[in-house]
């Protein structure tokens, strides 16, 4: 079972069309319809508001179709694990270095262009994004700023609030040039980096520790680890093996472990 099959077989149910749900959810039509087609995957639960709404809108309860949601995504990652996600970055590498501190831009560029998506610039990109996604996180519900930001950009509020939702669904591999016209170029200033820190820190790492292929995918993978802490992700590093190499989903496995409290004793 499926959200869009869910969604749908409702709809049938109350006699209700796909432009009665879109204005229940405030997004367009369109979004709708693509949803429903399977040409748009559901978005992250934790990243979008529309679920909620639906359910109240198709009298599921509460919570429902935010579960499918979660399940049917991790059921796809899990097919599509074993490809390498292709970064789509000549747009946001120029808007990243233009925003940089005149005084590390020079040395940022090199490194960028030594090291294509290397480990400093897909550190850089993911804070930014982190950043712009907690501000437009927190403004979702701000129908002023919606419609301010919708004005601006000459779309209706409904279009505006659509592209908020699919901005909140992207990661590092994604992001897209509207996703930098729209909301990275007019929300960040600027920003700067201790290149001699970084380095440093680098360096360290690599003399202590050799990093799984399997859990280096795992930490570049939002969707996998992006709600993994400092202490969790240290107790991954100490993970040995001998003679195997764990996926990146054997790591996401591993982290619900370690958070399961029936898996641990009370002192």
């Amino acid at each position: 079972m499926n959200v869009s099959l869910v969604i749908r077989r409702r709809l049938e149910e109350f006699g209700l069309e796909q432009q009665d749900l879109a204005q229940a959810a405030q997004v367009t039509e369109s979004y709708i319809s693509q949803l429903l087609t399977g040409k748009r995957a559901p978005p992250a639960p934790n990243r979008t508001d529309i679920y909620d709404k639906m359910d109240k809108f198709l009298k599921l309860p509460t919570g429902e179709l935010a579960r499918l949601a979660d399940h049917q995504r991790k059921e796809q990652l899990k097919r599509e694990l074993g490809d390498e996600p292709a970064p789509l970055f000549r747009e946001v590498r120029a808007l990243i270095l233009r925003k940089c501190q005149p005084d590390s831009e020079r040395h940022v560029r090199a490194v960028f262009e030594k090291e294509p998506f290397g480990e400093l610039e897909r550190l850089v990109t993911q804070k930014l994004l982190d950043v712009v996604k907690g501000l437009a996180q927190q403004e979702l519900e701000n129908e002023s700023w919606l419609r301010a930001l919708a004005e601006l950009g000459g779309r209706s509020y409904a279009a505006m609030r659509v592209l908020v939702l699919e901005f909140l669904d992207t990661d590092i591999f994604h992001v897209s040039v509207e996703d930098c016209v729209s909301f990275l170029d007019p929300l960040i200033e600027s920003w700067d980096i201790d290149l001699a820190k970084f380095e440093f820190i680098e360096l360290e790492s690599e003399q202590h520790f050799v990093e799984e292929p399997g859990l280096k995918a795992f930490l570049e993978d939002p969707s996998l680890s992006g709600t993994a802490t400092a202490k969790e992700v240290a107790f991954l590093k100490r993970l040995k093996f001998q003679g195997q190499r764990p996926t990146p989903l054997y790591y996401y496995r591993e982290l619900q472990n370690l958070r399961d409290p029936l898996h641990f004793r009370t002192s």
